[in-house]
């Protein structure tokens, strides 16, 4: 017999094919589960989607607590009610206002223009508005501005530390350096508007604050009978508004004005022992705002 040969009393080959050979029931793989089938031939049932309608109500509170961490910590939008800041805002505008910045212990900075809560008597003539309870809804979890909180929206013109005046007809002037600030106040206005001021030496930690339309504006000019002497406490601001949003054909960023990044203007600050250490160090860490692109924003007419 050559060899490989199979004799007649080999045993047959594994082949299902051939009779005999095809494996008992119940032992072969049960391939009908992977199908979705059960071993009795019955079909499994497949786990069905849930219902749009009971997710509904979830992804709602989701978005809801989305929105309202948004207006506390990051952004909020405001309105413009009045023309004290034209032709930088209209009223109508909707900005944004950056919220997130002061809590890394950011301070305003001159030219931004930011929204603070009233001082105390600057909004004392304001009406006061009732809203309705789906308004004071959407106004906390910051869909829209609030009827009830009294806010304004200025431009820093000088911080804690500077003095600032302004004579008849003449420039506004910080720390000794005359400001050019024909690029954004209102075509026709002079700087004082008939309402000269100073020198004044702005407290530390406060800010005096002016509105573009000088002539449509009660701002830090027309209260120095109040605490502060018209300035604002550091405390009292919401935060910088960075962008026009709204309407879209009014889509604008709000930089800081180049006269106020002109030589010399901090000369006349004091400088702590040890302070331009620090200063070296802090805006590797804490970029100033003017760079970056966070109720009614109620400013006085």
């Amino acid at each position: 017999m050559a060899v490989g040969a199979r004799s007649g009393h080999d045993e047959p080959e594994d082949r299902p094919d051939i009779p005999g050979n095809a494996e008992p029931a119940g032992t072969t793989a049960d391939s009908t589960e992977s199908d979705g089938a059960s071993p009795s031939g019955g079909s499994t049932a497949q786990g069905k989607p849930r219902s749009f309608w009971k997710e509904l109500p979830l992804l709602i509170g989701i978005a809801l607590i989305l929105a309202l961490l948004i207006k506390t910590f990051l952004v909020q939008a405001f309105s413009i009610p009045s023309d004290s800041m034209q032709d930088t805002l209209q009223r109508g505008d909707r900005v944004l206002v950056d919220k997130l910045t002061p809590w890394f212990g950011s301070e305003p900075e001159r030219g931004e223009v930011v929204v603070f809560h009233d001082p105390g008597g600057w909004l004392d003539d304001t009406p006061e508005v009732h809203p309705n309870v789906v308004q004071k809804f959407l106004s906390f979890i910051g869909l829209m501005p609030s009827a009830e909180e009294k806010d304004l929206i200025k431009r820093v013109i000088a911080v804690g530390g500077d003095t600032v005046e302004c004579k008849e007809n003449g420039p506004v002037v910080v720390n000794g350096k005359a400001l050019d600030e024909k690029s954004f106040i209102f075509p026709g206005n002079t700087p004082c508007n008939d309402k000269p001021f100073g020198p004044i030496k702005v407290p530390k930690g406060r800010i005096w604050v002016m509105g573009d339309h000088r002539q449509d504006s009660r701002d830090s000019r027309y209260h120095p009978q109040l605490p502060g002497g018209g300035t604002v406490s550091n405390d009292e601001v919401v935060g910088r508004a960075i962008v026009v949003a709204w309407p879209i054909n009014r889509w604008a960023t709000l930089p800081i004005p180049k006269t106020f990044d002109q030589p010399g203007l901090n000369a006349a600050m004091a400088v702590a022992p040890g302070a331009i250490g620090i200063a070296g160090a802090v805006p590797l860490v804490f970029w100033r705002r003017r760079r970056a692109a966070p109720a009614s924003a109620r400013s006085n007419a």
